[in-house]
Order: structure tokens, then C-alpha cells, then sequence
């Protein structure tokens, strides 16, 4: 009789925990793969999946940024970290992926440069002050970084950032949540000095990019 009572109680723990699970809207199983594992798996793979050039914007204008130190935010594979240190800067990476920065030192060899690397969860990292001359932003969303921007740049030194913008719905699904509204980085940087931005269409991709400067 007390086995009974016992069973029953264990299952009666068991489908209270399953409907609770379910309203908070978890997975009753396991969870979602975590970042870093969703991230290395994506880069162990000898080919480098966002190929090994730099994004476009950041080229054609590498020109205006302050020669210095230049902080690569999520620099994955390296492709725009190592540019820059071929252009003659000092750069520090951050990522969650170990696979990635690896890649990102196997391309800076390759490119006869070095770059400094760290493993960090964005999410749980606050950006030194005051520390560098350039900070790269590019295809990471991850909004309450931007504020920490101006903070971490040194006096004249600028941001050059570019990602997906809504546009690109119509080319692609894609979750809203990871893509910018219209005109969403001139209003989050408006208290820096806007250098250039654009917003434009490119095949089936829809991107919007801009460079500020710290002006204090």
C-alpha cells in the first residue's frame, strides 16, 4: 500500500513539473545547445564559413579610422579582425567560439600578422573603458552592447558596425528580433559624431552600416 502511495506521488511530481515546464514555455526535455557549443560546431569545419575578406564597408573605409588598438567584437573566423592588423593595428578579439578563434589565429598566420584573442560570453561581459581607438561590431546583434561602446572608446576614436536590417525580410526569413528597424543605429548613436552610414540592398541581403566617433 505505502509502494503505491509512493509511485503515485512520484508521478503526481512528475506531470506537475511537466505542466509547469510547459506554461513557462521551457522545453520539458533538455535545453537549447549553448551558444559556445551551438558556435564551435558551426566553425569545425576547414573551411572558413564566412570566407577569409573583410566586409566590404570596412574596407572602403578603413581609411578614416584612428591607427591604434581596435577591439573585433565577436570576431569568429578573424576575417575583419585580421584585416585590420594587416593595415597596421594592434586587435583584440572576443568570442564565445574557441573553434572560431582559432581560425582567427590560423588567418592572421596565413595573412604573416598576430592577434590577441579572448574567450568571453558577451552576454555576461562588460567592454573596458576608455581602451581602445576602433571597435568592430559586425553581424552581431546584440543590443545593450551599444551603450558600452562610446564608453570603451578612447576620445576620437571610432565604431564601425554593420548587420541584417528589416529589409531583409523580403529576401529571406529570418527572426525580426536579430534584424535592425529603419534608421535604429542613427537613433542609438546619436550622441556620437556619425561619420558615415548606409542602409541599402544587396542581391538577396539587406544590410545597414554605420562608422561614429567618440567626440569627448
Amino acid at each position: 500500500m505505502s509502494l503505491d502511495c509512493s509511485c503515485k506521488k512520484i508521478l503526481l511530481n512528475a506531470l506537475t513539473f511537466l505542466i509547469v515546464t510547459a506554461i513557462a514555455g521551457a522545453p520539458p526535455l533538455e535545453a537549447k545547445p549553448r551558444d559556445k557549443d551551438r558556435w564551435d560546431q558551426k566553425y569545425s569545419t576547414e573551411a572558413y564559413i564566412f570566407g577569409k575578406d573583410p566586409v566590404p564597408f570596412l574596407k572602403q573605409n578603413v581609411h578614416l579610422l584612428p591607427k591604434g588598438k581596435a577591439l573585433d567584437i565577436a570576431i569568429g573566423e578573424g576575417r575583419n579582425g585580421v584585416y585590420l592588423a594587416t593595415q597596421g593595428f594592434d586587435v583584440v578579439g572576443l568570442d564565445i567560439s574557441e573553434k572560431g578563434l582559432a581560425k582567427a589565429h590560423q588567418l592572421a598566420k596565413q595573412n604573416g600578422v598576430t592577434i590577441e584573442t579572448q574567450v568571453v560570453d558577451l552576454e555576461n561581459h562588460r567592454l573596458e573603458k576608455n581602451a581602445y581607438d576602433v571597435i568592430l561590431l559586425m553581424y552581431y546583434m546584440q543590443r545593450d552592447l551599444w551603450p558600452q561602446i562610446n564608453d570603451a572608446l578612447k576620445p576620437g576614436g571610432m565604431a564601425i558596425i554593420e548587420t541584417y536590417n528589416v529589409d531583409h525580410l523580403k529576401h529571406q526569413k529570418f527572426n525580426p528580433k536579430w534584424l535592425l528597424k529603419t534608421n535604429e543605429l542613427l537613433e542609438a548613436f546619436k550622441d556620437m559624431k556619425i561619420i558615415r552610414y548606409q542602409a541599402y540592398e544587396d542581391n538577396d541581403q539587406a544590410y545597414s552600416s554605420i562608422i561614429v566617433q567618440k567626440t569627448e
